[in-house]
């Protein structure tokens, strides 16, 4: 071996020797025994933050008393609480059933709409997913309407539904303008309904009670019936046409008014006063309105 082989040997030796003894050093320390955890890069990774899988956060609802699922009529929104104190932010929506949604873990309040009727819950949403469930105290409530046994078309029939107050049947509004056979989702609850038959007068009303899980049919039973207005030259013949009526109690009260020659209205049982206007002419009649019994009205123009 020549002089400058041995010396470089030398060199390389104690090199090697250097970088034995830092080896064991770093191994010796606690802070190196492990292997680094390193965090896989995604996109867009500033290196601030790490990025989190989404998490599937399966929901459903069911009625608090029966426990029975709901199968329709919700509408759910989820929502992120936020750090700074505002208020949440919906961070999800869904009509369906049993919705699925893929979140951030972290906690969020859920929000279950059933009508008039909801629920509430928070939760936290962790990486292994979640199933959950929310209870609502609510049922359902069809209305329709009766002259006797003979149902009233729904198209002539409008409801309005109150929470009563102490002291007052008609302490809340809640529902207004509904229709007979619509179903109304509400809370559990006792309502007094009113129901309106025709555009005047034949008003009836009840209270029901809505039990959670259940659909209250209720039928509200009119004393009314529907008249045909008519001034004629005599009994049975032809209307004139453009006559102004207004129909009054013995009293005087307006009830009604209408412009035709035979216009139809619903009035609740009980006598009235019919005046006919034509061409500045003044005519009337008293009548008698009778449950169920539809019938014309005539008012002689002599």
């Amino acid at each position: 071996m020549s002089m400058f082989q041995f010396e470089g040997f030398q060199r390389g030796a104690r090199l090697a020797g250097r970088m034995l003894v830092l080896a064991l050093a770093l191994s010796s320390n606690p802070v190196f025994a492990q292997s680094p955890q390193i965090a896989p890069f995604a996109p867009g990774d500033t290196g601030v933050g790490v990025a989190t899988a989404p998490a599937s956060l399966t929901l459903g609802a069911q009625f608090s008393g029966d426990r029975k699922p709901i199968r329709s009529g919700l509408v759910w929104r989820v929502l992120s609480e936020t750090a700074d104190g505002s208020p949440p932010r919906i961070v999800a929506r869904s009509t369906d059933a049993q919705p699925v949604f893929m979140l951030e873990p972290g906690t969020y309040l859920l929000h279950a709409a059933y009508g008039f009727a909801s629920g509430t819950k928070r939760i936290t949403l962790g990486l292994q997913g979640l199933r959950d469930q929310i209870s609502i105290s609510a049922g359902g409530l069809s209305l329709a309407g009766s002259i006797g046994d003979n149902p009233i078309a729904a198209n002539q029939l409008n409801f309005s539904v109150f929470v009563p107050l102490q002291g007052n049947s008609e302490g809340r509004l809640v529902v207004s303008n509904a229709k007979a056979g619509e179903l109304i989702r509400l809370p559990e609850g006792t309502y007094h309904v009113v129901s309106t038959y025709g555009d005047s007068n034949a008003i009836q009303r009840a209270d029901v009670k809505v039990e959670s899980g259940k659909v209250t049919d209720a039928t509200l039973h009119h004393r009314a019936a529907r008249v045909t207005l008519k001034l004629v030259a005599s009994p049975g013949g032809e209307a004139f046409a453009g006559t102004a009526f207004s129909v009054l109690t013995p009293g005087g009260d307006v009830i009604r008014e209408a412009i035709g020659a035979f216009p139809q209205v619903v009035l609740a049982e009980g006598d009235y006063v019919l005046i006919a206007r034509q061409e500045g002419q003044v005519h009337s009649r008293d009548f008698k309105v009778e449950t169920g019994l539809d019938r014309d009205i005539e008012v002689l123009s002599r």
